[in-house]
């Protein structure tokens, strides 16, 4: 079952101590932060989680599922996370 942004606020609040309007403002904030740095070329490092990291995707020629007919894929940059051991181990257990 799928965490809901409720569910995390929730928890959120509870582990740090703090109202809930306060945890979902700076859960809010987190997206456009990190949408900035990594769209000016800044890296993030969250400890014990992973770096998200900006990966340039090259074009390429892909087909169309209905018609088979070739079309081309424009190039684009895509977020890949580099996750950390810590994290891996964690769900490995």
């Amino acid at each position: 079952m799928a965490l809901t942004k409720d569910q995390l606020i929730a928890d959120i609040a509870e582990a740090i101590d703090a109202p809930k309007t306060t945890a979902r403002n700076a859960l809010d904030q987190l997206g456009p932060i990190v949408a900035d740095q990594l769209e000016t070329g800044g890296e993030i490092t969250w400890p014990a989680h992973g770096k998200p990291k900006v990966t340039e995707r090259p074009a390429r020629t892909g087909r169309n599922p209905s018609t088979g007919a070739a079309i081309e894929i424009p190039a684009k940059k895509v977020i890949k996370l580099v996750v950390a051991k810590g994290l891996t181990d964690a769900v490995n257990k």
